[in-house]
């Protein structure tokens, strides 16, 4: 039986990925979703935690770790407990990326994205692209994505973390699209 210091699988989580397989044409598309699963309860995805899946899916432990090592939406160290991931490509560098980003380590308090502030609520990750550039600079934090941003709005997104408060729906991809209309894009003139 696994000891809470070594991070293991509740039997929920481990029963739901043994039944990913099933929804997926090659057993080994499970991976993905299955270590997402073990990161969310964990955190983090600790090695006991990949052989659990790995064994849960009847797969080689080092595909799993592979996959794990590979995508940067997995972690292999703690990280905070809200994470923001903001893109810093091209469209969003420049539209003030870089900007973001500084504000970002000031509110939380920490210098570099291997750090979790001192609370333990907040890490950051420096992110290629999250497919939103129309909407740049723009992250995504708590699954939810948030465009063009502010330091202003970043502010209000770790007041509401920090404090016991709902978050601000106004926030959220549908309330930002909708209280902002963006203008048609123009065409190229004929030549």
């Amino acid at each position: 039986m696994n000891s809470p210091e070594m991070s293991g699988l509740s039997a929920h989580v481990l029963d739901e990925i043994k039944e990913l397989p099933a929804k997926y044409p090659q057993p080994r598309s499970a991976v993905m979703p299955a270590l997402d699963l073990a990161q969310e309860e964990l955190g983090h995805l600790t090695p006991e935690a990949m052989s659990e899946v790995a064994a849960a899916l009847e797969l080689d432990p080092g595909y799993v770790e592979g996959v794990a090592t590979f995508y940067s939406l997995f972690h292999l160290a703690p990280i905070g407990k809200h994470r923001f991931y903001v893109c810093t490509n091209l469209s969003c560098a420049l539209r003030g990326a870089d900007e973001i980003v500084d504000h970002v380590k000031k509110e939380i308090g920490v210098g570099s994205s291997d750090q979790v502030s001192s609370d333990g609520l907040f890490s950051y990750e420096e992110v290629e692209c999250l497919g939103a550039c129309e909407y740049a600079p723009m992250m995504r934090l708590d699954h939810r994505y948030y465009y063009d941003l502010t330091t202003e709005k970043v502010d209000a997104l770790v007041a509401e973390r920090r404090s016991s408060s709902p978050l601000t729906p106004t926030l959220s991809p549908e309330g930002e699209r909708g209280k902002k209309p963006r203008a048609p894009r123009k065409k190229k003139a004929d030549g």
